[in-house]
This record gives C-alpha cells, sequence and structure tokens, in this order.
C-alpha cells in the first residue's frame, strides 16, 4: 500500500499524517527469506565474539540452512557442525523467524533440564532482548497477554514449548510443525524410545508444514545419533575454490600443515603452530588465513546424495572466521597431549571418534565354523545355557564347556512371544523355554548329559523372570552389574515377589565388565586347547555381528584412564547370552577336568568286553 498524498485527497495534514500511519499498519510486511529477516531485524547480544547486526558476509555458509526452513519441499534440516560454526545461532534465527515473520508453534528440546536453562538464559533471552521485533511479539510474563515462563512462551500466531531428554512427560499432550532439537548426540535414550523421534512424531498431524531442525556435535563412531542422520539426508559438504588454481574442495584437516623443529633422529622438538598453511592438494600452492577467508566467502554447498526432503549438512572449524588456523593446530596439540584427541575430532572438525580397542571381527570367526561330529562333541564335559529377556521374545544360546573353558557352542534358539504372559499360557515363551532346558543332549561318547546351570537376566521384565526361577533347580536369576574389579559371579541377594509366604528368590550379581573381557580375550584365541571358542556350520552371520557388537575403548577423564564397552551396532543379545552362560559355568561350580576325565572313564568302561561274572565267595564264621 502505497502513502496518500494531499494531492489525491484534499485533507487537513494532521488527518492525513494519521491515516498514513494507519495505513502502515495494516500493510502486509514484505516476503523474506530467513536469512533476510535476520539480517534486517536481529541483534547479536554483546558479549558474543562480532555483536550488533547479524551479516553473513563472515559466515556465508549460514544461509542456506537458515533459507530451507520456508522450502515446501525440505521436511528435515541436519547440522553436524563443529565449534565456532554457528550451528547454535542458525537454529536461534530460524526459531526468531517462525515467532515474528511467519509465526509458527514450535517446540525446542535440550539435553537436559540444565541445559535447557542454560539455553534460555544464555542464548534465546538474550537474542529476544536485543531484537525489538522479538521483545514486542513475545508474551510479557506475568501478565493476561499469554503464557511466558521456563516451559512455554507465547506470541501472537503460535507458542515455543521446551522439552528435555530425560523427561518423556515433558513431550507429552503438545503438538507443533516446527521441531528444533540441539545437541541430540547428548540426549538420553529412554524406555519410550529415541527422544527426537517421540518428540518428532509431535508433528505428524501438520503434513507439509512440519519441519525437524537438529544440530549436533558428533561422538562415538557407530554410536552417533547426528552422524547417522546425516547420512540419511542428501550430505551436503562446503566446497571453496583455491585461490590459485580455483579448483573446488572441501577442507579438511589432512590438508593442515606446519613447521616442526627436528633433532639429528628425526623427532619432533617443537611444534611451530604460527606458521600454519592450508596445502591446496590440486596445485600445491598454500594458503593463509586471509586467502582461506576468501575461499569460504566464495564457497557453495554440494550435496552427495538426491535431495528427497532431507537436507544434511557438515562443517568443521576450519571454516569458521573467527579462527585462524594457529589457534586450530594449537588447540590440536593441546589436546593431543592430554590423550584427548576425541574432543578435537568431535567438537572441531565435527567428525565421529573411533578409537582402536579391544574387539573381534565377526568374519574371522564366521571362518572357524566346523562340523560337529554330534550334538555334543567330544571335549565337552558340562552344558550351560544362557538367557536373555527382551519384550517380545527369550534368545538361549547353548554352550558346552570343555578343560581349560575351551566352548562349543552348541545351539541358539529364540522363543517368540510375550514374557508377561505366565508359564501355564499356551502362547507363552517360558514353557517353550522350559521344554527345551529339560532336553537330553547326546554325547560323542554315547552319554545323555542335562544342562547343569541356567542363568536368565532380570534386567528386563524383572517380575517375570523371578515368578520363573522360584522353585526351579539349577534355573538363577541374574542382574549384570557394571564396574571393573568385580568377580564374574558374586554372592545372591534375596528378592521377594509377592507376598512374603512366597519363596524368595535368590538374584545373582554378575560382573558384566569383566565377563565380556573374558569374553572376547576367548574369542581372540586362535589354536585349539584352552580358552578356544568352536563354532557349527550354518551358523548364520547376524549371530556372529552380534557376538561381536562391542568394542572395550580406553578414555581420559580429566587426564585418568577409564575403560569403557561401547555398542558398533544396536543388536548384542548374542553376547549378551554368551556372558549368561560364562556367568552359568561359574556359579555351577563344577571341576571341568574331573568331569571330562569321568567321561573318559565311562567311555573306556563300555569299550570294554563283557566278561563273565566272578563268583563272590564268603568265609563262613563260626563261633
Amino acid at each position: 500500500m502505497e502513502a496518500i498524498s494531499q494531492k489525491t485527497f484534499d485533507l487537513n495534514p494532521v488527518l492525513l499524517g494519521i491515516l498514513n500511519r494507519n495505513l502502515q499498519r495494516v500493510k502486509p510486511p514484505p516476503k523474506l527469506l530467513p536469512h533476510e529477516w535476520a539480517e534486517q531485524n536481529v541483534m547479536i547480544p554483546a558479549g558474543n565474539a562480532k555483536p550488533g547486526p547479524v551479516r553473513f558476509g563472515n559466515a556465508p555458509f549460514q544461509i542456506e540452512p537458515m533459507d530451507m526452513v520456508v522450502d515446501p519441499d525440505c521436511f528435515r534440516i541436519t547440522l553436524m557442525w563443529g565449534a565456532q560454526t554457528g550451528k547454535s545461532q542458525v537454529q536461534l534465527m530460524a526459531m526468531g523467524y517462525c515467532i515474528d515473520h511467519e509465526p509458527q508453534s514450535q517446540m525446542m528440546m535440550q539435553p537436559s533440564q540444565g541445559d535447557l536453562q542454560t539455553w534460555l538464559n544464555a542464548k534465546f533471552q538474550p537474542m529476544v532482548d536485543s531484537t525489538a521485533s522479538l521483545e514486542e511479539k513475545m508474551a510479557k510474563a506475568r501478565s493476561r497477554e499469554g503464557v511466558n515462563n521456563q516451559q512455554m512462551k507465547s506470541y501472537p500466531g503460535g507458542f515455543l514449548m521446551f522439552a528435555w531428554s530425560g523427561s518423556p512427560k515433558t513431550m507429552r499432550g503438545r503438538s507443533a510443525p516446527k521441531i528444533f532439537c540441539d545437541e541430540v548426540d547428548g540426549y538420553e535414550v529412554t524406555a519410550e524410545g529415541n527422544p527426537v523421534s517421540l518428540l518428532w512424531q509431535r508433528a505428524a498431524t501438520f503434513g507439509d508444514q512440519r519441519l525437524l531442525f537438529e544440530t549436533s556435535t558428533p561422538t562415538i563412531k557407530g554410536g552417533s545419533f547426528i552422524e547417522t542422520s546425516f547420512e540419511e539426508g542428501d550430505q551436503r559438504r562446503f566446497y571453496v575454490p583455491c585461490p590459485h588454481c580455483h579448483e573446488q574442495q572441501v577442507l579438511q584437516w589432512s590438508n593442515v600443515i606446519w613447521q616442526k623443529e627436528q633433532d639429528s633422529q628425526g623427532n619432533v622438538i617443537e611444534h611451530q603452530p604460527e606458521t600454519a598453511r592450508y596445502l591446496c592438494k590440486q596445485c600445491g600452492a598454500l594458503w593463509n588465513d586471509a586467502e582461506r577467508f576468501a575461499a569460504i566467502r566464495s564457497g557453495e554447498w554440494i550435496a552427495a546424495k538426491p535431495f528427497r526432503g532431507h537436507a544434511s549438512y557438515h562443517l568443521s572449524e576450519l571454516y569458521s572466521m573467527f579462527r585462524r588456523l594457529r589457534d586450530v593446530v594449537t588447540s590440536f596439540l593441546e589436546k593431543k597431549a592430554a590423550n584427548d584427541l576425541q574432543t578435537f575430532f568431535n567438537v572441531s572438525l565435527a567428525e565421529t571418534w573411533e578409537e582402536r580397542g579391544e574387539a573381534v571381527e565377526f568374519h574371522v570367526l564366521m571362518n572357524r565354523c566346523e562340523a560337529y561330529p554330534c550334538e555334543v562333541p567330544a571335549g565337552v564335559a558340562a552344558l550351560t545355557a544362557g538367557v536373555d529377556i527382551q519384550r517380545d521374545r527369550i534368545e538361549l544360546e547353548l554352550v558346552g564347556w570343555g578343560v581349560g573353558y575351551e566352548s562349543w557352542s552348541l545351539d541358539y534358539q529364540v522363543f517368540y512371544g510375550n514374557p508377561a504372559l505366565p508359564e501355564k499360557d499356551p502362547d507363552s515363551p517360558w514353557r517353550e523355554l522350559t521344554e527345551y532346558l529339560e532336553q537330553t543332549w547326546h554325547h560323542e561318547y554315547g552319554h545323555q548329559l542335562k544342562i547343569r546351570a541356567t542363568c536368565i537376566d532380570s534386567s528386563d521384565q524383572t517380575d517375570h523372570v523371578y515368578n520363573y526361577c522360584k522353585g526351579k533347580n539349577k534355573i538363577y536369576a541374574i542382574k549384570g552389574v557394571g564396574g571393573w574389579g568385580r568377580p564374574i559371579v558374586a554372592s545372591p541377594s534375596r528378592r521377594r515377589n509377592g507376598r512374603k509366604t512366597v519363596r524368595p528368590v535368590d538374584l545373582f550379581p554378575v560382573g558384566v565388565d569383566e565377563a565380556k573381557a573374558v569374553v572376547m580375550r576367548t574369542l581372540g584365541v586362535t589354536k585349539e586347547g584352552p580358552q578356544y571358542c568352536h563354532f557349527p556350520e550354518g551358523r548364520e552371520q547376524e549371530y556372529f555381528e552380534q557376538l561381536t557388537a562391542e568394542k572395550l575403548l580406553t578414555r581420559y577423564r580429566k587426564g585418568f584412564p577409564h575403560r569403557e564397552w561401547h555398542k558398533t551396532r544396536e543388536r548384542n543379545e548374542a553376547l549378551d547370552c554368551r556372558v549368561y552362560a560364562l556367568a552359568a559355568i561359574h556359579l555351577s561350580g563344577l571341576n571341568l577336568q574331573k568331569l571330562m576325565e569321568r567321561l573318559e572313564q565311562q567311555k573306556d568302561d563300555m569299550e570294554k568286553p563283557a566278561e563273565g561274572k566272578k563268583r563272590r565267595r564268603f568265609k563262613v564264621r563260626r563261633n
């Protein structure tokens, strides 16, 4: 709407001014992209590196991800970005756009309640206070305009609600088209599922209007949610032209070089980070910081996969114009000296960390599969079973043990059904488990062996495990306990389930960290004999992948080493079953050497030819 001039209508100048002001109020705002709105409205508060109006000249890589918020074909945005790249600021400005320019309801999640309070006080509220258009729209605290507290903030056209990952109740009973999740690799996964998936479901009814915007630095290889999300998207990276040969390339840490002072043997005496330069692998030119900044300003996002609604972006600290190469090199050298390179890779390079740890490759074990001559080979002296309980099934491994804890994996079974059903129910998996455990197995020496001990994990479906174990002989309820230096099986504690008159259940704690270390060491034994693990022909690959699904890593916390088990894949039931079978043989207290000698003696007795019975002579006692 154009302003009305005095030539158009013969009006009093005062009335004309009032009319024009009213027309400006009803005039629709210009249609702006998110980055255009941010440049015109957002003020970076004091205390930041560059306070004042937003300018994207020093961060051109922020423009495209922010504008994807209004792309009708985009339903998910993933930023796997490093430090000093402004990923939190991009998300904040996108939220501000959805408050001021295109009002829509939103939900924001942080890893914990403390993180949420810090985000509100240090990032969100300062942006609102320094940006006039946002401050005008937000409802005033303790007023009738709307809600403005630590759980929700309202504004004309929508609201902004808050949640944190450790509390699923903060996600219930709410819905919004725009979902923002910050630092998703720090989220706590609960029994209800992954927090991002739970919150994303709250936008399901909004159809094409829904959007998930997630950011984070990555963590461990194979266990990073943001890395998985990035790989599911179109995998965009920021390509910059070389100032000398103009070849497009992605900035990589391996191309950063600096001078080092060495002794006569070639050992590094001193690093010189102030000499750091970026090496172009195409022409061999060395860029200084000014040339690197110029290249970044001319860069563009290029995707590795076709765009199908999910735009994913990777960016390292090498793209930050607030960090010189010497600062990045210094940070690397400090982290290396403190044995904390993981922090540098995760936070600075935005790459997952994969540390070489104690583990066995699954294909190595598959190549060792062999044909058993009988159900139970000759070297087996005793049988045990390890049982893992899941929500919809029961999994079991039958293991044969020989002298020196040489082991044979004899069978692996999955009994599908709801473990909440009582054993008497015909559809209960407990009924199948009982029938299996009561079987006998044919030994190569001709004997019939029964299972000597069975350990059932009670971490899941605890009450149902207790009910099953009550009154059963050689079937034990166990619970895994973390921590190093614990025995594989410790003394039990009494657990009652139900009335006091009912017989209590003995619950045996199992030191899972130590037990997994024992299992992994035995899997690495390559020579048949003590500690060696045998596997039968025909065993599926999935079993071996589950058996080797964890890796023992050494992490440094405040300069002290800590050993931790980390999953390399989601499912690891086969490893758990083997750990429980190991606990069962320890719990049984059997002497495997004597058992084997007895089996061999019985075999020899059966192979001896039948001889006639000798008459026994008795002396007659005389008075």
